[in-house]
């Protein structure tokens, strides 16, 4: 699934809105109950990804911001429990396995997370 990004630079969070889940999830279209992007973060750095699980292209959160597993650290689908690595996306297990999230390009400026 493509989505249509703002322009780099465009600020999408705070790097503080991370802290409670370690994922945040960006509307694109106004409508805060749906997430076009997420962007996640770990020991590695901060990292970006189009909402949509490669299996089926359903959103991956079940609860708004919950993108995270607690107990593997991978990013999980909730519809089918895909898990992917946090730092590139690939799928390591469920029906996607050796797919990949699609990424978007962000970076962090004066603690805000921004498209690159």
């Amino acid at each position: 699934m493509t989505v249509d990004l703002p322009p780099s630079g465009t600020v999408l969070c705070e790097l503080s809105d991370l802290d409670a889940t370690g994922a945040k999830g960006i509307s694109l279209d106004g409508n805060p109950g749906r997430a076009g992007i997420f962007i996640v973060r770990d020991d590695a750095g901060v990292f970006g990804y189009v909402n949509s699980c490669p299996h089926i292209g359903v959103p991956l959160e079940l609860e708004p911001d919950e993108f995270i597993s607690d107990i593997h650290n991978e990013i999980i689908c909730s519809t089918h429990g895909a898990r992917f690595r946090i730092e590139d996306g690939l799928c390591v297990s469920g029906p996607c396995d050796g797919d990949m999230l699609e990424p978007v390009a962000v970076k962090i400026e004066n603690n805000k997370v921004v498209l690159a």
